[in-house]
């Protein structure tokens, strides 16, 4: 690195179709604008206008089937006033939300999707580039997601060529003699975020040029390992599901199987109904004792009575738990009493 990063907006790109020289019309562009390509620049491009040039766009009403079609798995699904939001594995390779499918800045009745292979077309548009100028670059290929525990979007390199993707600094000292041991910047990453505040959303400027950032550009015969291997393994992901699905999962149920939690939270008692659906619909938990047969009674004040309980004592139970852990995921406490007739609930919110 040079100490001095500049982040430059390539203005002037216009509508890009299917079949389009992303390469050709880049360099037009910044020719345009008076700016040139230099050794060890990154270029920072949208990954909207990559996939508009490899006919990723497909005439649909509406996202639903596309995101089903472009998902691998299902981490998390929350019932908005705009419609069903999941967040998935997106057959492109990261987790995101709606499997990067879009349809903004796009012909109504037409969705978008995410390039089929986005280090592949970085590889591409490299290689395209190199022939154009004979400049040595990196190129990332971006998108925008969210991410656990902050508020917010920002911009991440799908796909990337030419660059290394992290700088792994463990088992370096810091300036106080101490060994980092589990530091890895995430350098695409990052460049791809600073990209965005010059991209912008809604000014239709849909790549940037970062210059200063060379020590991380490859040499022209070097691809790197691209973008992929940004992707955490499930091996060591502590967060393969969100907080429903993880104790719907727990519980032997299949997430999608009884209706997914609103955001915002609705109100307590449809919380709770839905918690001891979760709880009764999946089979019982102990080897040759059948599911109990309940029936849900909601009376006043939100108390729910579940009777036709089993009569085993490690069965009943088992089902207390089953529902207390149930109620949990809907971001509720409950007391559970046992009485003649039944379980008594009296929810509160957690």
């Amino acid at each position: 690195m040079t100490g001095e990063l500049r982040v430059l907006p390539i203005r002037g790109i216009g509508e890009v179709r299917p079949g389009d020289d992303v390469a050709a019309v880049l360099v037009a562009a910044l020719s345009a604008s008076g700016q040139g390509l230099m050794d060890d620049d990154v270029l920072v491009v949208s990954s909207k206008i990559v996939s508009k040039a490899e006919g990723r766009t497909v005439a649909a009403a509406g996202r639903d089937e596309q995101i089903t079609a472009e998902s691998r798995r299902l981490v998390a699904a929350r019932r908005t006033p705009g419609g069903l939001a999941r967040i998935v594995e997106a057959a492109a390779g990261p987790v995101m939300a709606a499997a990067g499918v879009d349809n903004s800045n796009v012909a109504p009745g037409t969705v978008l999707l995410l390039p089929a292979d986005p280090d592949a077309s970085a590889r591409t548009l490299r290689a395209a580039l190199f022939a154009l100028t004979g400049r040595r670059l990196g190129v990332i290929v971006s998108d925008t997601a969210g991410r656990a525990w902050r508020d917010g979007q920002t911009d991440f390199a799908l796909g990337c060529a030419g660059l290394a993707p992290t700088e792994d600094l463990r088992g370096s000292d810091d300036t106080h003699g101490q060994r980092m041991e589990v530091t890895i910047r995430a350098v695409a990453d990052e460049l791809a975020a600073a990209a965005d505040l010059v991209k912008g959303k809604l000014t239709g400027i849909p790549a940037a040029l970062v210059r200063g950032s060379g020590g991380f550009v490859l040499p022209v015969d070097d691809d790197g390992p691209g973008a992929a291997v940004m992707l955490r393994p499930a091996a060591t992901d502590w967060f393969r599901y969100g907080q429903v699905e993880a104790v719907r999962w727990a519980l032997g149920l299949d997430p999608a199987a009884v209706e997914a939690p609103t955001v915002p939270a609705g109100p307590v008692l449809d919380r709770l109904l839905r918690a001891v659906e979760v709880a009764l619909a999946a089979p019982s938990p102990l080897p040759g004792v059948p599911a109990p047969g309940c029936v849900v009674n909601v009376e006043e004040q939100g108390v729910f009575v579940v009777p036709e309980l089993p009569a085993d004592p490690v069965a009943l139970g088992a089902l207390a738990q089953r529902l207390a852990a149930a109620a949990w995921s809907e971001d509720l406490t409950v007391t559970i009493t046992l009485e003649p007739r039944g379980l008594r609930l009296l929810p509160s919110a957690g």
